[in-house]
């Protein structure tokens, strides 16, 4: 679980900059409507996939993570910052009681269901963090982030071999995310140990 501080930060800044965009006046305008924001989203996953370095990939991902903050209403994009917020201060009852209202007025956000599965991780609660996490993917199978937060869950619940198997269905989506090839060479070497 040494990682999953980190993890929350994957999503957190976009959830916590709404007005990201005028901070970085470099990229594209935001797309209107749901449909061209879901179009915008295939291009940038399929540039993802294909950057040709870790600074490309960065501006995609960063890209990716405004596009999915973009889907939350004023009133959502509030419940989660204050969710993010109440997880840092370590509250997690009142991360999850936000995150309960902000999936409530959005169940189609994946975000949502990604941030309460991490709160419940925080909370010790793996079950119920896999179960939003198999919804986060059910809403966007392409989810590398929450990809990384079932591959926390399952080696905190001793499943090396399906944190290994979720790591590189993440890297499959984000093969240049920062810190990826190190750590799936850490779990190789701890699943092949675990088979001996």
């Amino acid at each position: 679980m040494r990682w999953l501080p980190a993890l929350l930060l994957l999503i957190a800044p976009a959830v916590l900059a709404p007005d990201a965009l005028s901070q970085a006046p470099h990229m594209a305008p935001a797309p209107r409507g749901a449909e061209a924001r879901k179009a915008e989203l295939d291009r940038a996953f399929e540039a993802l996939r294909t950057a040709p370095d870790d600074a490309g990939a960065a501006l995609v991902e960063a890209r990716i993570r405004q596009l999915w903050a973009q889907a939350a209403t004023p009133a959502v994009a509030l419940l989660l910052r204050r969710g993010v917020r109440n997880v840092e201060a370590q509250l997690p009852v009142e991360a999850l009681e936000d995150f309960d209202a902000a999936i409530t007025l959005a169940p189609d956000l994946p975000e949502a269901w990604h941030l309460r599965a991490q709160a419940y991780l925080r909370a010790g609660d793996i079950s119920a963090a896999v179960r939003d996490l198999q919804e986060v993917l059910r809403l966007e199978s392409r989810h590398w982030a929450a990809l990384l937060t079932l591959a926390a869950a399952q080696e905190e619940a001793g499943d090396a071999a399906g944190a290994l198997r979720s790591l590189q269905a993440a890297l499959e989506i984000n093969p240049k995310m920062a810190g990826g090839a190190d750590r799936l060479r850490e779990l190789r070497r701890k699943v092949e140990g675990e088979a001996l």
